[in-house]
């Protein structure tokens, strides 16, 4: 690349809590038009904002999972501006003093690893919705989004390519998810992404006019958008054109980035405490029952299973693809004790029964006690790893335990020596010629042997055993 990239992030993040802000209207999504709005959200003359208490914890919790500083006297202010969907005339937000101060997240890039700072993280309210496709000739304006709280996560400009930045953006939106705190649904604007993006000489510690680009709503637009960007800036310094300070909008359809409007400062929205509004007023109890709900980070659960079950990556990464999945796997390792098989099992039979009936690790029918059990008929030795498959959409279907259906169906392993002998020496005596080929050499046979012992034993003798006993058996 001719120049070097230069980007920040603003990460706007919807929190699921069951009510907004500063008013008591549901923070649910799909309602009709306007129906979860109050005299508040209206901006009735004479209504006063209550503060959602539930927000706040869930602004702490992110804010001691990034490592930052939770500001105990973060003030709210009202930032302003006109818009047909803010009835107000302002935005209730924070800026110097917010509530989440510094912190900082790690990106893995492979070969190299990327730390970008934080720079604060505010507690604010959400702006309604312009609606352009309700009606022909007019724009709606659907207020359900007003008040519903965010906390807008703005990075210092430590990325260096749009890579980075999508790295950056999913490891906050994993963590959000993990921590419970947001649905992190980008299709319905739980988690919305803006990006400035500037460009220098390479080497260079200046940093030059900056463009935003607003309102991207997935993970693929945002490379797609900042790598356009890039482009169309680096045009620009090739030809000695000026780059405008401005924000501009991402055309996915035409792969184009075009202006929206000039590059506003904090100044343009007169920014002034709000007057409704005390500071927080944070103190010890509230920081201890912030640490209690702050689960096991994902970071520090990764190196645990790392060091206690030597899971490879892949497996790590699915078995944290969010918290009830963690919690799944450490519920059934507490009772069946082997992390591998566990893992093998949770991505393998399980993985394909939730994906066939689309639920989620949380939603399934067979709980994690339920699995562990099945698990340990197969570590016992009670039943092979091919019948624990065949049993598994059987528990997921009829709700029945793994014993319950194996005393059913007669299930149980053979594991005695004798009658398994007795099956070993009728296929010899039946396959000469087979013999005669293993005993000159063709090792491969060894499996055709298996095969008709376990047919003979209906599936019931232990594999590990005939194993054993034919190659014992064939020396002969």
């Amino acid at each position: 690349m001719r120049y070097e990239a230069v980007i920040g992030l603003e990460l706007h993040i919807q929190l699921d809590t069951n009510s907004k802000l500063f008013s008591s209207s549901p923070n649910t999504f799909g309602s009709e038009p306007n129906d979860n709005t109050n005299e508040l959200d209206l901006a009735y003359p004479g209504v006063l904002p209550v503060l959602n208490r539930q927000a706040v914890v869930y602004a702490a919790m992110f804010g001691q999972a990034i490592d930052a500083k939770v500001n105990p006297h973060a003030f709210f202010m009202r930032k302003n501006y006109f818009y047909p969907d803010l009835p107000k005339g302002y935005q209730i937000s924070q800026l110097d003093d917010a509530v989440i101060q510094g912190g900082t997240v790690v990106l893995d890039m492979g070969e190299y690893q990327r730390e970008v700072r934080i720079n604060r993280g505010q507690l604010e309210e959400d702006a309604g919705k312009s609606v352009h496709d309700a009606f022909s000739d007019r724009t709606g304006i659907d207020l359900n989004r007003a008040g519903v709280p965010l906390i807008e996560l703005v990075s210092e400009p430590d990325m260096r390519s749009a890579k980075e930045a999508v790295a950056f953006m999913r490891k906050i939106h994993h963590l959000v998810r993990y921590l419970g705190i947001s649905d992190g649904n980008m299709q319905e604007g739980s988690f919305r992404c803006d990006a400035n993006v500037s460009i220098r000489e390479p080497g260079s510690e200046a940093y030059n006019a900056r463009v935003e680009l607003k309102n991207i709503n997935s993970f693929r637009f945002v490379e797609q958008a900042i790598n356009i960007e890039i482009e169309r800036q680096s045009d620009l310094m090739d030809q000695s054109q000026p780059i405008d300070q401005e924000t501009r909008l991402f055309d996915a359809e035409k792969q184009e980035t075009r202006t929206m409007r000039s590059k506003e400062e904090a100044n343009d929205y007169r920014y002034f405490p709000d007057p409704d509004l005390l500071p927080l007023d944070l103190d010890e109890a509230f920081f201890e029952e912030v640490a209690e709900q702050l689960p096991e980070l994902p970071h520090l659960r990764r190196e645990r299973y790392r060091q206690a079950h030597e899971l490879d990556e892949d497996s790590l990464d699915y078995i944290l693809q969010d918290r009830y999945s963690a919690d799944f796997f450490d519920a059934v390792v507490a009772q069946c004790g082997d992390g591998k098989l566990v893992s093998n099992w949770l991505q393998g039979e399980f993985a394909r029964l939730l994906n066939e009936h689309q639920l989620d690790i949380d939603e399934a029918p067979v709980s994690a006690e339920a699995l562990a059990a099945l698990l340990q008929r197969i570590q016992d030795g009670t039943i092979s790893g091919n019948a624990a498959k065949k049993l598994l959409p059987q528990m997921w279907e009829s709700g029945e335990s793994a014993d319950v259906l194996i005393d059913a169906q007669g299930l149980k392993q053979v594991n005695d020596d004798q009658q398994i002998l007795s099956w070993i020496d009728e296929v010899i005596v039946e396959s000469p010629d087979q013999v005669a080929a293993y005993q000159n050499g063709q090792e491969k046979m060894l499996g055709y042997f298996v095969g008709q012992v376990l047919k003979r034993s209906k599936g019931q003798a232990n594999p590990k055993t005939v194993n054993q006993l034919l190659r014992d058996k064939l020396k002969q």
